[in-house]
């Protein structure tokens, strides 16, 4: 029996842009997805979220709020995962870290494809994001 896992994806506005990382590791691998990763045993979501953030793109992350919880059994080829999605700006110096290949930024209609759901995660975000950048 396999066993559900939990993950964090953000997405982030920086500079009145969106940040997708290029990945590193299978499965997508040298794909665009949104910054995150899995939450580590007995750590809060939102602080999984700041690790992958500055572990991923090197900066540090301010949670604006919950876009939704993305439960499809058949989201992540590795197995039953389970992602938390916030809207979030990133803070500090932009620089591809040690868990992404690239770090880049669109335009919200700029967004290249995406792997995984995180297209839908940005369609379900569109109004907090345009929100957002408004107040930028």
């Amino acid at each position: 029996m396999s066993h559900l896992k939990l993950a964090v994806d953000g997405i982030v506005l920086y500079r009145k842009r969106l940040i997708a990382i290029k990945r590193v590791n299978y499965p997508f691998k040298g794909e665009y997805a949104l910054p995150g990763g899995f939450v580590e045993y007995g750590e809060k979501t939102e602080d999984a979220l700041r690790r992958e953030l500055r572990e991923e793109t090197g900066l540090g992350v301010e949670i604006i709020k919950l876009v939704g919880v993305y439960s499809d059994p058949e989201r992540d080829p590795r197995g039953h995962v389970v992602s938390i999605c916030y809207l979030a700006k990133g803070e500090g110096e932009l620089k591809a870290d040690s868990d992404a290949e690239s770090v880049s930024l669109f335009t919200l209609e700029g967004m290249p494809k995406l792997s995984f759901d995180h297209g839908k995660m940005i369609k379900d975000a569109r109004d907090g994001i345009n929100e957002v950048l408004s107040k930028m």
